[in-house]
């Protein structure tokens, strides 16, 4: 599903430059459940925006599906993200004056599809999430676990052939974390191709493999 060859990333800084990825070679498996894990600044996250289109690297090529994304134009990359790509980030990331079916359906906005379809995709993602009766809620009448929840189902809402997490429980207490790591699974036993980035050894115990970089390298 994706093969990244001898990716390489380095930022500006006030004396030159710092390498964040210094030569990553990495596949992932259609179905595959792949942790990345790392201290802080240990290049992860770089890595996770580079595999979903976000963030060109330096060098080095990635392919998903047998695409070089990165030789797609702006207008390419953004729509194979789209169709292809489902994010969930540490702060959920969700518009706090829509509804929870609103956030949902966001990822179905630029698609040729009518409104009552995006709804019914969206109640049926949300379902999936355990949170059926939540629909008409704004987030702030939410729960952190329940807005994690929401942020899944509008990942997954498009059917995206992979599921890219940075951080997914890192605002969450230890018990919703292992509920929102039991959607992962569950995700994941349905088929679903995973790639997760985290810090916490808890999390790691729910993927098929771990991955570990240590100052953008492999370990």
């Amino acid at each position: 599903m994706i093969t990244a060859h001898h990716i390489t990333k380095e930022y500006p800084s006030g004396e030159g430059a710092v390498a964040a990825l210094r030569g990553v070679d990495l596949t992932v498996e259609t179905g595959e459940f792949v942790c990345i894990m790392g201290q802080s600044g240990s290049g992860k996250s770089t890595l996770l925006t580079i595999l979903g289109g976000m963030c060109h690297p330096g060098s080095g090529s990635v392919e998903v599906d047998g695409t070089a994304i990165y030789r797609l134009d702006d207008n390419g990359l953004a729509d194979f993200r789209a169709r292809h790509f489902g994010f969930i980030f540490q702060s959920f990331h969700l518009v706090p004056y829509l509804t929870a079916q609103e956030n949902v359906m966001l990822p179905l906005a630029p698609l040729a599809m009518a409104a009552a379809e995006k709804r019914r995709l969206a109640n049926d993602a949300l379902a999936r999430m355990g949170l059926a009766g939540c629909t008409g809620r704004l987030p702030g009448r939410l729960s952190g676990g329940e807005q994690e929840r929401v942020a899944i189902a509008r990942a997954v809402v498009n059917r995206p052939a992979i599921l890219f997490a940075d951080e997914p429980t890192g605002n969450l207490d230890s018990a919703t974390s292992d509920q929102v790591m039991g959607l992962f699974t569950e995700l994941h036993q349905a088929g679903q191709t995973i790639v997760m980035v985290t810090h916490n050894p808890d999390n790691g115990h729910y993927a098929q493999r771990t991955i570990r970089l240590k100052d953008g390298l492999l370990l």
